[in-house]
């Protein structure tokens, strides 16, 4: 009897070194209180291709809530990584502040290991120079049709809402400009309101109350025909209930999705067969969002962003990885991301630096608009003027 258990356990452990992945591929996303269907699509990895400390592909890592105050834990968990020998590629999602200089300590020990960011906070210039790939939304282009939307859908004011940390950030306070000359074009009132940064000392439940709060006084000061758009996720679960409630037009978050704020600000609950179901989850926010009285008023893309992003770049890393293309090959990354997101239309470009320079390591990427009670709105169809891309 021994002797059969024996030869049993020789096997499985022959059969889990047989099966066992040839190389691993890192990814780091925030937690579910912070960044949510960035998680999510690592569990989407580990599904499909099986978690490294099983023998699988993935090694998962979440960074603290509090990234900001915790520098060196960022850079010592993104640089850990590259201990590991089969390590291949990272990709941290989204690529917060102390993501290049993990890169840069990784790229002096570890050159052969592909290092990609989503959708990253420092600046395009050093992500380009840090990393093999960066992919981030496009600001600029969504700059312009986040407002062009909004005047489809008979907005007359549009409120940008945000705090100094993230108006530091390129890309985000470009943003923000080209909505405010969007709006002087096409006819909209732009408001540019402050509010509490989730990661100082208030947190992330004093952020959420001061929209809550200031909701309804903006809607009574500003009238209902007001778009609101704010860039911090925590920020967006109040704003969707406020803006369900009492009026008002949200058209997507700073990183879409039907699970971006949705499901807490109207009560919404999936079942185990609906997670990761992107079109049920939609049918299903859809009709809470109906039920509200709230169609033609709220959006989303049908597929979520920070989910997809992550998924995507660690599919695009291992084709790179075994071979199938190159790391800046556009098609090719863009194929990745249509993989996660059958039925939904993606535009995009390289991004263009100060100097008038594409960097073809920086992509920006956007999907079509899907507005609940409506369904998509076309954008990715619509040309945006070249003096907002070039602005």
């Amino acid at each position: 009897m021994r002797k059969a258990l024996l030869v049993l356990l020789v096997v499985l452990v022959s059969a889990a070194f047989m099966f066992a992945a040839e190389f691993h591929i890192g990814v780091v996303t925030g937690t579910v209180s912070q960044s949510e269907d960035d998680l999510r699509g690592a569990e989407a990895l580990i599904k499909k291709y099986g978690d490294a400390a099983s023998g699988g592909m993935i090694v998962h890592l979440t960074y603290p809530d509090n990234f900001m105050s915790e520098q060196e834990t960022v850079i010592a968990q993104i640089t850990g990584l590259a201990d590991d020998p089969l390590m291949k590629a990272i990709i941290v999602n989204q690529a917060i502040p102390g993501t290049v200089e993990s890169f840069r300590r990784i790229r002096e020990t570890r050159p052969d290991i592909l290092l990609l960011a989503g959708l990253p906070h420092e600046d395009p210039p050093m992500l380009a120079d840090a990393a093999d790939l960066s992919v981030n939304a496009d600001s600029l282009a969504r700059g312009y049709l986040i407002i062009y939307t909004a005047k489809q859908l008979g907005a007359e004011k549009f409120m940008h809402i945000s705090f100094p940390r993230h108006m530091s950030y390129e890309l985000l306070s470009k943003r923000r400009d080209i909505m405010r000359a969007a709006c002087e074009e096409l006819g909209l009132e732009f408001i540019d309101m402050g509010s509490p940064d989730p990661v100082s000392d208030v947190g992330i439940a004093g952020a959420q109350q001061f929209i809550l709060e200031k909701v309804p006084a903006w809607l009574d000061e500003y009238g209902p025909k007001t778009a609101f758009f704010c860039t911090n996720d925590a920020h967006t679960e109040p704003l969707l209930k406020r803006v369900a409630e009492l009026g008002g037009y949200f058209i997507e978050a700073d990183l879409p999705s039907p699970l971006m704020g949705y499901p807490g600000a109207l009560g919404i609950s999936f079942t185990e067969e609906e997670t990761g179901n992107w079109p049920a989850i939609l049918a299903k926010v859809e009709e809470a969002v109906v039920a509200k009285g709230a169609a033609g008023r709220m959006g989303t893309w049908a597929y979520s962003l920070g989910y997809t992003t992550t998924a995507a770049l660690a599919e695009h890393a291992k084709n790179v990885i075994e071979g199938k293309c190159e790391v800046d090959d556009f098609d090719a990354v863009m194929a990745a991301f249509a993989e996660y997101t059958p039925g939904a239309a993606w535009n995009g470009s390289y991004y263009v630096d100060a100097n008038g320079i594409e960097q073809e390591n920086y992509l920006l990427i956007y999907q079509d608009t899907y507005i609940f009670g409506k369904g998509y709105m076309g954008i990715t169809e619509v040309e945006v003027p070249e003096k907002y891309l070039n602005f």
